[in-house]
């Protein structure tokens, strides 16, 4: 029997730890209508971004995942007043009584997230210091702080390492810095951000992530009161203020999930309207979603998504933005096992996000990872010394397994995969999905879904 949960016990559901038990019944296509909110990664960053105002911040379609829970438990250990606003799924937030917490305190509301790393900047600006855990997060390769550390230190930040984690320091204030990142990365470059629009003087940030979810958080620092502009080739330059405001802002859709809904589709050979979905940020995914035989139809409030006709092989190469996101690879692989022919799929951002075939192998799946990637001369992405490639014969009918789940979208891999596949299937640790998949189990349900919670 398939359950459905109320928006009250799915929020309770997503509340439970890792180790959440479905048994799925698969080879019913998932039809219907679903909702994406904001993104996760823009609303736990703005959420970080309220302790540099001098006045309240009103965030806006903030969706309900352990994510944010986690940034509110972080941001009301240091006292911010964080309450629930008039609008459904939307927080004031107000920093005007923020304190210092204790490394313990820090530690206990963390958890496996890795967001406290990003609390470094404004905190040092509010109250001179900052500590940092020992970070966790998806493991899907090596995800190092470095990046964040030697920013903080070009900016005038003392790091000091201890054995339950960092301490940071500003004796002497922050200033602007001259930072180039040996890679465009997201984190650091939100790093950059939240510090360099209170730093003494200009910094210049070269080699940085352009992503939406970046810009959606530049809006937000602007409207605070900070001077930023970027410029051609991933140059952003930041002109630090004295002082900064609270903002009222609207996150962005979230583009990951959006294109999750889209892979189920195509994988279940069902037909998903996504309402919230825009095309513009997803428009190198809509390209390959085509050329892989989906077909979409792009409406004023959301996309629909199906397939057009017979799956077709493809190959992707994941990069950085305005590339094809590596949260998007993992859902489409799953398509990709009923395509008629070899997919390959090159992952060039983190060196270990493959873990997740051994279990679509299992169903039935014919993936070959190759651990060392692959050369090709149609290659455009320039390869990286870590990356690896994934070869995907189709297609192969799949069929009910025991698995468990490994990460955030390789878990959500492994239940469309659960879904798709014909008789029934053990997933096993799927409360980490609460961390980026809003009201999981309802929105499933709408779609036809048939599974059980049974632990």
């Amino acid at each position: 029997m398939k359950t459905l949960l109320s928006d009250e016990a799915a929020q309770a559901a997503a509340a439970e730890p890792a180790g959440e038990v479905l048994l799925v019944r698969g080879g019913r296509p998932l039809r219907g209508r679903v909702t994406v909110t904001g993104a996760k990664n823009l609303a736990t960053k703005a959420m970080v971004a309220s302790l540099l105002g001098d006045s309240p911040s009103t965030l806006r379609d903030v969706p309900q995942i352990s994510d944010v829970r986690v940034v509110r438990s972080l941001l009301e250990v240091h006292g911010v007043k964080v309450t629930d606003g008039a609008e459904p799924g939307s927080l004031v937030l107000d920093p005007t009584d923020a304190v210092s917490a204790h490394m313990e305190e820090i530690d206990a509301h963390a958890g496996a997230s890795r967001i406290p790393i990003l609390f470094c900047g404004p905190l040092l600006h509010l109250l001179g210091e900052a500590f940092i855990p020992d970070l966790g997060g998806c493991r899907i390769g090596d995800r190092p702080i470095n990046f964040h550390l030697d920013a903080l230190r070009q900016f005038g930040a003392v790091v000091e390492k201890l054995p339950t984690g960092i301490r940071l320091s500003a004796p002497e204030g922050l200033h602007g810095a001259n930072i180039e990142l040996p890679y465009p990365s997201v984190g650091a470059t939100e790093q950059v951000l939240l510090t360099a629009v209170r730093a003494a003087g200009v910094t210049e940030l070269r080699g940085a992530a352009i992503e939406p979810e970046i810009m959606d958080l530049i809006a937000v620092l602007q409207k605070m009161g900070a001077i930023i502009s970027y410029e051609p080739n991933r140059v952003i330059l930041i002109e630090g203020v004295d002082a900064l405001t609270g903002y009222d802002h609207r996150c962005i859709f979230d583009r990951n999930e959006a294109a999750s809904w889209a892979s189920a589709a195509l994988a279940t050979d069902g037909d998903i309207f996504v309402e919230g979905a825009k095309q513009q940020e997803m428009l190198t995914f809509l390209n390959i979603y085509r050329k892989a035989g989906g077909w979409f139809d792009v409406r004023e409030d959301g996309i629909q998504f199906r397939r057009g006709g017979p799956l077709k092989p493809v190959i992707v190469e994941t990069d950085v933005h305005p590339g094809f996101m590596t949260d998007w690879q993992q859902p489409l692989i799953v398509a990709l096992t009923q395509a008629e022919g070899e997919s390959v799929v090159h992952e060039t951002v983190y060196e270990n996000r493959f873990g997740f075939t051994d279990a679509l192998n299992k169903m039935g799946a014919s993936i070959v990872v190759h651990r060392d990637g692959l050369d090709a001369p149609y290659r455009r992405v320039p390869r990286r010394a870590l990356e690896q490639a994934a070869v995907v014969t189709g297609p192969t009918p799949l069929h009910g397994a025991d698995v468990v789940v490994p990460d955030l979208r390789g878990g959500y891999s492994h239940l469309i995969a659960a879904l798709a596949a014909d008789g029934e299937s053990t997933v096993r640790g799927v409360g980490i999905l609460s961390r980026g998949y809003e009201k999981l189990f309802t929105k499933l349900s709408a779609l036809g879904a048939d599974f059980d919670i049974v632990g």
